[in-house]
């Protein structure tokens, strides 16, 4: 398992004492001159799609493609920075472990992954700017990770993310209707791509390339909240905050999560209780599942909340892979994502179980 928490997260970006990453221009992203995208497009492998823009977009669909813009433009800089690490030879990326792969092959596979990341963000960015709308630059980022395994493990789960939101996506345009209908397939093919790409970081793990038969769907709101945690404050050309979707508090994963029934042990920044707040599931394509929160045990020191929630993994049918969990207000079942995002106070809890 690797970063339960967004907690987790941001301790590890403190203790790694990381030197604000800003992405490269020196290919005109993310507004490439002709020459320069024709460039882009040839080593991604293929080109941007073609056909008509949208020219009016509704809000929620604005709100959707700008997120969408912000994580595509951090998954470039993840890999434009991963891939630095690897060709300066830094310390903890010796790619000599990675056999039967050579480090030719993961470096020619990184780089077609960032042309082709920095097509899609560029895509975005063009939805956008055809519907009269500000197209997003990149901000600075902070990544947790000093080894290239660390790397790895850290994409795998950002990637399980981008493919549990763009079908929340999918069905946020398609409910808009109108100019936004032609968006979905275009989605479509970049969940097909992400997963692609998962397999990959998947198999470098010594894992099998596919998690689960229906993998996990997730909220705009839980993706919004845990890409901000790459941000480093202040960086960005544009308030983050002016963006309309919530950001949670942390939920800290504090026990490593196993394939079979148990306990899970959780912190929180502040107060929960027993009465009024309870853990929800959100796993494969499972409806969400709540359960009650017991042994709650507040620091007078910190201010932290300690408590304990059970986890179903087998009782409930979890998904191997990626498993959202989150503190609501209420104690009720939910029957839905959205209505589990607008209860939630802490979150998202993000569990990796093989």
């Amino acid at each position: 398992m690797f970063l339960t928490t967004l907690a987790s997260l941001a301790l590890a970006i403190a203790s790694a004492s990381a030197i604000p990453y800003s992405i490269p221009t020196t290919d005109g992203f993310p507004f490439p001159n002709p020459t320069q995208l024709a460039s882009i497009e040839h080593i991604a492998g293929g080109s941007l799609p073609g056909g008509a823009l949208p020219t009016s977009l509704k809000a929620a669909g604005i709100t959707t493609l700008q997120l969408l813009s912000i994580n595509e433009q951090f998954e470039v800089a993840f890999f434009e920075s991963l891939l630095q690490n690897i060709t300066q030879n830094q310390r903890g990326y010796d790619l000599e472990c990675l056999t039967p792969f050579t480090p030719g092959y993961v470096i020619e596979t990184l780089e077609a992954v960032i042309a082709q990341e920095k097509l899609h963000a560029i895509g975005v960015n063009g939805i956008l700017k055809s519907a009269g709308q500000k197209a997003l630059s990149p901000c600075k980022y902070q990544f947790p990770v000093d080894t290239f395994q660390s790397a790895i493990a850290l994409a795998n789960t950002f990637t399980d993310i981008a493919l549990s939101i763009l079908p929340a996506a999918q069905s946020i345009f398609t409910t808009d209707g109108a100019d936004e209908d032609g968006i979905v397939p275009i989605l479509g093919s970049v969940i097909g791509q992400e997963g692609e790409q998962n397999g990959f970081y998947r198999l470098l793990r010594k894992k099998r390339p596919s998690s689960a038969p229906f993998l996990t769907l997730g909220s705009t709101d839980f993706a919004f909240t845990v890409v901000q945690q790459f941000l480093v404050p202040g960086s960005c050309p544009f308030e983050v905050s002016s963006i309309d979707l919530k950001t949670y508090g942390a939920l800290t994963v504090l026990t490593t999560p196993q394939a079979t029934n148990m306990d899970l042990h959780f912190e929180v920044s502040d107060n929960v209780n027993a009465g009024n707040n309870s853990v929800v599931y959100l796993s494969g394509q499972n409806l969400p599942f709540t359960v009650p929160i017991k042994h709650v045990r507040r620091d007078a020191t910190s201010g932290k909340t300690y408590f304990t929630a059970w986890f179903p993994f087998e009782e409930a049918g979890f998904a191997e892979g990626l498993t959202f969990a989150a503190v609501v207000n209420g104690k009720s079942n939910f029957t839905s994502i959205d209505a589990v995002a607008a209860a939630t106070v802490f979150g998202p809890g993000l569990i990796e179980v093989e």
